[in-house]
């Protein structure tokens, strides 16, 4: 508009913008006013603008795609998991993030497709660093004084166990995981007392007792029968700091993926053996990140 304006000719002004002549000519075809044939830099600016508003978009989430993708999601994939089975099985699918934005999209629709996501949309909880207050467990062995070879994850045979508690405190699965393969064991429990814990970790790991070599929890009491598992296993049991959930990771993250099929309302009383079979089968047969889904 400043060039125009000093009677520049469109090849003098293509030369001082670097740009060829056509480009210029184009440009005032396109933007000018197109009844005074004026041109107005902010005039240009505003067509611009509503040209690439209203420019036809090709959809790359189509039918087919989205049929895919709710299919895994029922199977309680998530949008990574998905995007990587999709890879595998030479499947066109879209990255993780267009996954997400059309699930809450969804979601402010009123669909439910973010029911089938892990944390349905819930923020975490922030970690803290508050004092512990459920007592001290007798010859416990800190996480500090498990071998650095734990944290590698380079072996078969080092676990994590935990509890998850039914509605109402009515019963418990105890949840066992291998930090490398991420095999999942799941046993239902009557109650959540230190010997009735004990004998279902011992119960459900002795079949594997040459493989394993240490065992982490976190330091709720009915862990407190942790050195009758560690004789009868003949492995050494460690127990992450106090309120550090982030060092037993492998098994928070199991929880968290059980609670897609047991969520917190469910009274585990209620559950049959053979649901639970088929929760750990699940589980098990999902496609894992760490070894290319």
């Amino acid at each position: 508009e400043h060039l125009l304006g000093q009677n520049q000719s469109i090849n003098k002004i293509a030369k001082q913008l670097s740009r060829a002549p056509s480009t210029i000519s184009r440009e005032l075809k396109r933007n000018a006013d197109q009844r005074s044939q004026k041109y107005s830099y902010d005039l240009a600016n505003r067509k611009a603008q509503k040209r690439q508003e209203n420019r036809s978009r090709r959809c790359s989430y189509t039918a087919e795609i989205q049929s895919y993708v709710e299919q895994k999601l029922e199977l309680k994939y998530s949008p990574e998991q998905i995007v990587g089975v999709a890879r595998n099985e030479g499947v066109d699918c879209v990255s993780h993030e267009t996954i997400y934005r059309k699930i809450w999209h969804d979601k402010h629709q009123g669909g439910n497709l973010y029911e089938d996501l892990r944390h349905r949309a819930k923020r975490y909880r922030k970690r803290g660093a508050a004092k512990d207050r459920r007592g001290k467990i007798t010859n416990r062995q800190d996480i500090d004084l498990r071998p650095v070879i734990v944290e590698e994850r380079n072996r078969l045979g080092d676990v994590e166990v935990d509890l998850v508690i039914g509605n109402g405190h009515q019963g418990a699965l105890l949840t066992i995981n291998d930090r490398v393969s991420g095999l999942v064991m799941i046993e239902q429990l009557q109650g959540k007392q230190a010997c009735e814990v004990g004998a279902a970790i011992i119960a459900r790991l002795l079949p594997y007792k040459d493989s394993l070599h240490t065992i982490t929890s976190d330091n709720g009491k009915e862990f407190a029968g942790h050195e009758d598992v560690a004789k009868a296993l003949e492995i050494d049991f460690y127990f992450a700091k106090p309120y550090h959930s982030w060092q037993r990771g492998s098994n928070e993250n199991l929880n968290g993926l059980i609670r897609q099929y047991i969520p917190k309302t469910q009274n585990i009383h209620q559950l049959n053996t053979s649901y639970i079979a088929e929760v750990e089968k699940a589980l098990n047969d999902r496609p894992r990140k760490r070894h290319g889904y």
